[in-house]
């Protein structure tokens, strides 16, 4: 790549993967209770896996920001800093960390030849140790309800985190092959 060139692909990348999520978060969600299944985490699970942490950390952030800036790109066009007090609010928060450490976990189990179950694994591992608990902690607050209740509620989406982590390890994997470089290890800028 010419010198000068990676901030600015940098740059595009981060806005068409924030972009792709707030479109998965628009497809109509099934509703299931207080949180509506969408295809928001197969969106962050792709940032992460397919940009790596940081990058994938910065498009998730920067969906959350356009969101909480008052454009309607949450799950049923909702928008603004209204949505911290939904019960969906622990999952949203936890996009950014979650990107990041799928985008770590692939990079350590994919090395330079990445494979579909160890992207699955990348993507399942984060959605497992930051969006579920998240999640969780996000229901409990804002519908003021225990833990047994809020993981009740959480249980109902890991069917479908199977299957969008699948699909996203196995989007990852062709895009890794197309353009091996894309992973490799990324640090943010400093000033």
């Amino acid at each position: 790549m010419p010198a000068g060139k990676q901030p600015t692909t940098d740059l595009a990348l981060i806005a068409v993967f924030a972009a792709l999520i707030a479109a998965f978060s628009l497809v109509p969600g099934i509703p299931i209770g207080p949180v509506p299944i969408t295809l928001q985490t197969l969106g962050v699970a792709l940032a992460g896996l397919v940009l790596g942490p940081w990058r994938g950390f910065a498009a998730t952030a920067l969906y959350l920001v356009v969101g909480f800036a008052g454009l309607p790109v949450f799950a049923g066009g909702a928008a603004g800093l209204g949505v911290l007090g939904k019960p969906s609010i622990g999952y949203l928060l936890s996009f950014p960390v979650a990107a990041l450490v799928a985008g770590l976990f692939a990079q350590w189990f994919g090395g330079r030849q990445p494979r579909l179950l160890w992207m699955f694994l990348a993507g399942f591992g984060a959605s497992v140790l930051i969006i579920h608990p998240a999640g969780v902690i996000g229901l409990m607050a804002v519908m003021q309800i225990d833990f047994a209740k809020a993981f009740a509620i959480d249980i109902a989406f890991w069917p479908g985190d199977v299957a969008k982590n699948l699909i996203a390890a196995a989007i990852a994997v062709a895009v890794h092959r197309a353009f091996p470089a894309l992973l490799a290890q990324r640090v943010p800028a400093t000033a």
